[in-house]
């Protein structure tokens, strides 16, 4: 994370990622076979379709009660430890900010570092 040099100087702790929206969300996955970002998508849009006649929030489109469904699935956060200065992912895993609605606005992240 060039971008945020902080974690440098850390010898052991965390960065949490929090996304500040509740029609989008964050999660960790692979991030080396874009097929996994795209089978991903696929299967929430089936899992969670648009128009369900039981919806009463769709005040801002069909899609608006679906984005809030999948992102409370998903979640608001995500939390990577710190090792020598250096995020400590897997291999093949990356942070995905997943955007729900079909035409999603910007997206807010805040980043906290913390540890020795």
């Amino acid at each position: 994370m060039d971008e945020f040099k902080d974690i440098q100087n850390l010898e052991a702790g965390f960065l949490q990622v929090f996304i500040a929206h509740t029609s989008a969300s964050l999660c960790l996955n692979e991030n080396a076979d874009p097929t996994v970002r795209q089978d991903l998508e696929r299967h929430f849009n089936e899992m969670v379709p648009e128009n369900m006649p039981y919806y009463k929030h769709d005040y801002e489109g069909p899609d608006d009660m679906p984005a809030h469904i999948k992102a409370t699935l998903l979640g608001a956060q995500v939390l990577i430890p710190i090792t020598r200065g250096s995020l400590n992912l897997g291999t093949w895993q990356g942070i995905y900010l997943c955007e729900h609605r079909d035409n999603g606005g910007s997206r807010r992240l805040i980043l906290s570092a913390f540890g020795v």
